[in-house]
């Protein structure tokens, strides 16, 4: 079972480990796409980061963290990002088998294994990063099929817990997803947006430390519930799971 968990906009700052290696990087077959696009970043100057990033003056020092990719010190990527998911699986707790069941979308990078060190950045998956030539591709046109070309082979059952945008960049068919659901009232369903990604975080941290492997969504639903969480597996065949909270 492999985890694929959604970037977050706040990152940790620092590192304790060399720049940055592309060729140390989980799926070495989207080098060639990161390496284009993190030149594009970082020859953006800070003033026209600001406004292609759509970030403030106050968020100055990301678009600066953008120029100095390959010289600032790096960290593993599940420590990299931090937010309301991150802070719900508290990966610093986890034991090692259950980082290896875990991985991050980027909209930099594509996907990245949970101990690939990578530096600060600051870009999403929904920005128009000018190339040098002067085109505004979108990251979904940058990328293509390549992440779903680097994931649709896997061995494993994967898990796919990014959001819509950061799915639109690499969709895997065959993967698991997941709705975040509350009952209302009157017994109707309502898709939660502001906690989603701290049950998503929940859930993904039940799922890295599980003695049991996934290889269905049925599977799946079981590791949850035998956590104590309320799942439905979705009707009509297909790869989703109803998390109700």
């Amino acid at each position: 079972m492999l985890i694929i968990l959604p970037p977050s906009e706040t990152k940790s700052p620092g590192g304790d480990h060399p720049p940055l290696d592309f060729s140390s990087l989980s799926y070495p077959e989207l080098t060639s796409i990161r390496e284009d696009i993190a030149r594009d970043l970082r020859r953006l100057n800070v003033d026209e980061a600001l406004s292609v990033l759509k970030i403030s003056q106050k968020l100055r020092p990301e678009a600066e963290a953008n120029r100095h990719l390959l010289s600032t010190p790096t960290t593993p990527a599940l420590l990299r990002y931090t937010g309301v998911l991150y802070e719900a699986l508290d990966a610093p707790s986890l034991p090692e088998n259950a980082w290896a069941r875990l991985a991050i979308g980027s909209a930099l990078f594509g996907v990245v294994g949970a101990r690939d060190l990578i530096p600060h950045y600051r870009l999403s998956g929904g920005t128009k990063l000018p190339t040098s030539d002067g085109h505004l591709p979108t990251m979904k046109a940058r990328w293509g099929t390549a992440i779903t070309d680097a994931l649709k082979d896997s061995a494993e059952l994967i898990v796919d817990l990014r959001s819509g945008t950061y799915q639109q960049l690499g969709k895997v068919p065959s993967a698991v997803t997941v709705r975040v659901e509350t009952v209302q009232p009157d017994g109707s369903r309502k898709v939660v947006s502001h906690f989603n990604k701290h049950y998503k975080g929940q859930l993904a941290r039940v799922l890295a430390m599980s003695p049991n492997d996934a290889f269905r969504l049925e599977d799946v639903a079981a590791i949850a519930r035998s956590a104590g969480m309320e799942v439905e597996e979705h009707a009509e065949g297909r790869n989703v799971l109803n998390l109700v909270v």
